[in-house]
C-alpha cells in the first residue's frame, strides 16, 4: 500500500495509474486520506462533513470496475474529490456556512455532483466556505475558522477556502470550487495550488446564479494536468442550466509548449498595491516564461481599484448582495459581520448607480483587459497584492495596509474580480513562489475569451520550469 502521507500526495493521474497496475486500490487510497484527516482535520477544519458510507460504497464499486478491466473503468474512477458545501447534494445538509440555514437539507443535486458520480469519482468530504461564500477568507459562526496549512496566521483564502486547505494538507486528491469574485483563484494562491475559473457558461451551475455572468464553478488540484482532467469532466451543457455551453474544448493533459507565444505580464492591475515578495515572485514567473521560450511583454491594465470595486458592487447589489439580504430577512442578527457588511456595502453603492450605468462600467473594464492583451496570446498578473490577510479577521470597521498603501476595503488588494467582470476570459491560477511569511503567492494566467487551452499551455510550461508539487519539498511543513 505504501506510506500514508505519500499516498495522500498522489495526483489523480498517478492514482489512476496505480489503480490500473493494481499496486493501489481506491479503497486503500480512501483509507489513507481518512487516516490523514484524522490527524490534521481537528486543527485544519477544512471539512464540514465526511461522507464515509457513501464514499466507501463508491470506492468498492470502483475497485470492482478496475478488477473487471479497462473497458469497465470510468474517466475518474476511484479518485477522491472533496466537494464544496455550497454545491448541493440531494438529501444532505446544505447550510452555506450560515446559522440561518443550520438545519437545511438540499432537495436537488448540483450538476457537478451528477458529473462526478457519472465519472466514478469518490466524493468523500464536503468543504468549508465563509457565510454565503461572500468573502475572500474562510470562517463563519457556523463552522468556525479554517486554517491555512502553510501558515496559521494568514487566511487560506475564500470562498473555496476549505477546498484549498484540504488540497494543501493532502486530505483530498481533487476538489471543486466556485468563483464569483476570485473564490477559486484566491485560495489557490494562498494554498499553493492550481485552480481554474472557466469562462462563464463553460461549466454548468444551478439557477438562478447560472444567469449571473460573474458566477463560475470549476476545478482545483495540485497539478495542471489534474485540473485539466477534472475540467474536461465538468464542462459541457447540462439540462438544469440552459446557458451552459455545448461542445467544450478537450484540454490536453500534456499540452504543447509555449515557445513562440507572446505573453503579456502586468505586475499589478491599475493601482492595486503589491508587496515586494509578491512582485519578486512575479519576476520568477517572468524568468520561467522566457526560459520556456515565450516572448514576454510587460504591460499596464488601465483600470483603478476603485473602478473595479464600484463596478462589482453595483452588480452584486442586484444579485449576490441582494440574495444575502433576502436570506437574512428579519434575522440579520444571525449573520456574520462580514456578510452583513457585504450586503450593506453593495446596496449602498448600488443605490448610487443605475443598471445601465453598471453596464457602462463593465464595458470600460472589458475594453481595458482587451487593450492590455492586444497582440499577445495570454496575460499573466498576480492573484493578490499580499498573501498576509489575517486568519479570522472579518475586516469590518478597518482596512489594511499593503506595500505602504492604506486600503479602506480588503477587496482592494485582490486582482481577481476584474476577470469576473470580464467573465468570458478563462483564468488559471498557479503558484508563483513563497512569500516572506512562508505562505504561497500566486499568479493568474488569463487567456482570450473562451481560449481555455492557452491557459493550460502556459500553466503546464510554468509547472515544468518551477516544479511546485512535483518537487517533494513543496508543501506545508
Amino acid at each position: 500500500m505504501g506510506d500514508v502521507d505519500e499516498l495522500c500526495r498522489l495526483s489523480a493521474i498517478e492514482a489512476m495509474r496505480r489503480f490500473a497496475d493494481r499496486s493501489l486500490s481506491p479503497v486503500e487510497l480512501l483509507d489513507a486520506l481518512y487516516e490523514r484527516a484524522d490527524r490534521v482535520e481537528p486543527e485544519l477544519n477544512a471539512w464540514t462533513d465526511r461522507r464515509v458510507e457513501q464514499a466507501y460504497a463508491a470506492a468498492r464499486a470502483s475497485e470492482a470496475r478496475w478488477a473487471e478491466g479497462p473497458d469497465a473503468v470510468l474517466p475518474l474512477d476511484g479518485v477522491p474529490v472533496a466537494m464544496k458545501e455550497e454545491q448541493p447534494i440531494a438529501g444532505e445538509p446544505w447550510r452555506l456556512g450560515s446559522l440561518l440555514l443550520e438545519h437545511e437539507t438540499a432537495a436537488i443535486n448540483h450538476p457537478l455532483y451528477d458529473r462526478l458520480v457519472a465519472a466514478g469519482a469518490v466524493i468523500h468530504a464536503r468543504t468549508t466556505t465563509p457565510e454565503f461564500s461572500c468573502a475572500a477568507f474562510t470562517h463563519s459562526r457556523l463552522w468556525g475558522l479554517t486554517m491555512n496549512p502553510w501558515n496559521h496566521d494568514v487566511t487560506c483564502g475564500g470562498s473555496s477556502g476549505g477546498a484549498g486547505a484540504s488540497l494543501a494538507a493532502c486530505t483530498t486528491t481533487l476538489a471543486t470550487g466556485s468563483d464569483i469574485g476570485g473564490s477559486i483563484r484566491v485560495p489557490s494562491a494562498q494554498c499553493g495550488l492550481i485552480g481554474f475559473k472557466p469562462p462563464h457558461g463553460r461549466v454548468p451551475t444551478l439557477p438562478p446564479f447560472n444567469l449571473d455572468t460573474y458566477s463560475h464553478d470549476g476545478p482545483m488540484g495540485r497539478s495542471v494536468a489534474d485540473v485539466a482532467l477534472l475540467q474536461n469532466l465538468l464542462a459541457g451543457a447540462h439540462p438544469i442550466d440552459h446557458v451552459s455551453m455545448r461542445h467544450p474544448p478537450v484540454l490536453p493533459l500534456a499540452p504543447e509548449g509555449i515557445a513562440g507565444m507572446r505573453i503579456a505580464v502586468a505586475r499589478t492591475i491599475g493601482d492595486v498595491p503589491v508587496e515586494a515578495d509578491v512582485d519578486a515572485n512575479t519576476t520568477r514567473v517572468i524568468e520561467a516564461l522566457r526560459a520556456a521560450g515565450a516572448t514576454v511583454v510587460e504591460v499596464q491594465v488601465p483600470v483603478s481599484r476603485q473602478q473595479v470595486i464600484t463596478t462589482a458592487m453595483v452588480h452584486f447589489a442586484a444579485i449576490f448582495g441582494a440574495s444575502v439580504t433576502i436570506a437574512a430577512g428579519d434575522r440579520a442578527d444571525l449573520l456574520t459581520p462580514y456578510a452583513a457588511h457585504f450586503a450593506e456595502r453593495s446596496a449602498q453603492i448600488g443605490a448610487q448607480h443605475s443598471f445601465y450605468e453598471g453596464l457602462e462600467m463593465e464595458t470600460a473594464i472589458h475594453l481595458a483587459v482587451a487593450e492590455a492583451m492586444a497582440g499577445c496570446d495570454a496575460l499573466v498578473c498576480p492573484t493578490l497584492g499580499t498573501n498576509a490577510l489575517r486568519a479570522g479577521d472579518d475586516y469590518v470597521g478597518h482596512g489594511l495596509t499593503v506595500a505602504g498603501v492604506d486600503l479602506d476595503f480588503y477587496f482592494e488588494c485582490g486582482l481577481t474580480t476584474v476577470f469576473n467582470i470580464a467573465s468570458k476570459h478563462p483564468v488559471l491560477a498557479v503558484p508563483s513562489g513563497l512569500g516572506a511569511n512562508g505562505a504561497p503567492t500566486g499568479v493568474q494566467i488569463v487567456a482570450h475569451t473562451y481560449d481555455d487551452v492557452a491557459c493550460f499551455r502556459v500553466g503546464a510550461a510554468l509547472e515544468r520550469e518551477l516544479g511546485w508539487w512535483r518537487d517533494p519539498s513543496w508543501g506545508p511543513r
